[in-house]
């Protein structure tokens, strides 16, 4: 058991545990519905929704998540509000538009690419459709591992003119193309295998495309975090509280990782997402350990020598890559009332998230659902 505040007993622990299912507006990972156990501690509420598909082993650390910000709380915040990159599923182009309502204010898009039965083609036309909507918008997009080497390095060229494009509905190929936009921002885990990213990497810089690639699940579902950047594999680290094991260890990994990080949710309910803002608000910013240099930095003025605000201090301004926190769109209901977590000028507050009863009430789990929380619970927190 570890040694940081915790339950007094397992039957401390599930005793606290609230299990509910989430119903979804469109299919992402490809569920409509969400299962996740929610825990009502003496310092808050904590999350554990490690996806069933999850061993034990790993789904342990997403239950010391939980554990911290129910019996620790979160750690003191920087900043009072967090930017929020709007997430498009590799849906039809015609739904883009429908979709980025969700996302008041964001100016930052993550766009789901490489989908299993779609081409490249599609992705060209969901990134175009984002910018007809959002004209302007800083455009990031996620493989989730898809693609071999060989097939990231045409589509990161080809996805990049596409956004680099002034017109940006005319497909790459058609006509001169002014490149002179800012293009992607960074692609998410094109490849599945640190040593892919390390040779796309080489392969990007040889054919002089200079997008940065970002790390997820190389980070995340790996047990060393570190061992990608260590390798030349990424320019740019996604990392999520609950698969590290909570805000505290996000943290030391983002001061020890050395290049950008991305904040991220996995389909957290509010009380997730708000563990998420709250990792997000305690980064340092500017040229702060963890999240300096790259584009992250580019544009960022009037800062002290330490990219912070006046004293050195962490203030609004001082903002760290757009967080890719803002999942709770994709929810038909969540466990907290419309309006009281959401975007605002595309941020989230840094606040206390705690469940609406009734809406706990109304969205619990069958007796076998949550009995089969409570038993993976009770195997997750023996290994701790």
């Amino acid at each position: 058991m570890t040694s940081v505040p915790g339950p007094e007993s397992i039957d401390d622990l599930l005793g606290r545990v609230h299990v509910v299912a989430l119903p979804m507006l469109v299919r992402f990972r490809g569920i409509t519905e969400r299962e996740v156990a929610l825990v009502d501690g003496p310092a808050g509420w904590g999350e554990f929704g490690a996806f069933p598909e999850y061993r034990d082993p790993e789904a342990a650390h997403w239950l010391r998540s939980a554990m911290e910000m129910a019996w620790q709380g979160p750690p003191p915040a920087l900043r009072s509000r967090v930017a929020v990159n709007a997430t498009v599923p590799a849906v039809a182009a015609g739904e883009v538009a429908g979709i980025l309502e969700r996302f008041p204010g964001c100016t930052t898009v993550k766009v789901k690419v490489a989908e299993k039965g779609q081409q490249l083609v599609d992705d060209v036309a969901r990134i175009a459709a984002v910018l007809q909507a959002r004209p302007g918008a800083r455009i990031r997009v996620d493989a989730n591992g898809a693609w071999s080497v060989a097939e990231a390095a045409h589509a990161v060229r080809v996805l990049d003119q596409a956004v680099r494009a002034v017109d940006a509905t005319r497909a790459p190929g058609t006509g001169p193309v002014a490149l002179d936009g800012p293009g992607l921002e960074y692609v998410e885990q094109p490849c599945a295998t640190v040593e892919e990213l390390v040779e796309l990497r080489a392969r990007l810089a040889a054919d002089g495309v200079h997008v940065d690639v970002a790390a997820d699940e190389s980070i995340r579902r790996a047990s060393d975090p570190l061992r990608v950047i260590r390798a030349g594999g990424a320019d740019r680290a996604v990392v999520k509280v609950a698969p590290l094991g909570g805000p505290s260890r996000l943290l030391a990994v983002a001061a020890e990782i050395g290049v950008p990080v991305t904040v991220s949710s996995a389909l957290d309910s509010a009380v997730g997402v708000s563990a998420g803002v709250a990792a997000a608000a305690a980064l340092p910013g500017g040229g702060g350990a963890g999240v300096g240099g790259g584009n992250a930095t580019r544009g960022a003025g009037g800062r002290g020598s330490d990219g912070r605000g006046p004293g050195g201090r962490g203030s609004d301004d001082d903002e760290v890559p757009a967080a890719g926190l803002g999942t709770g769109g994709f929810f038909l209901e969540d466990v907290v009332e419309p309006g009281a977590f959401s975007l605002v000028d595309g941020h989230l507050a840094v606040v206390a998230v705690a469940p609406d009863p009734a809406r706990l009430a109304g969205l619990r789990v069958c007796d076998e659902r949550r009995d089969w929380w409570l038993e993976r619970i009770r195997r997750c927190h023996a290994l701790l």
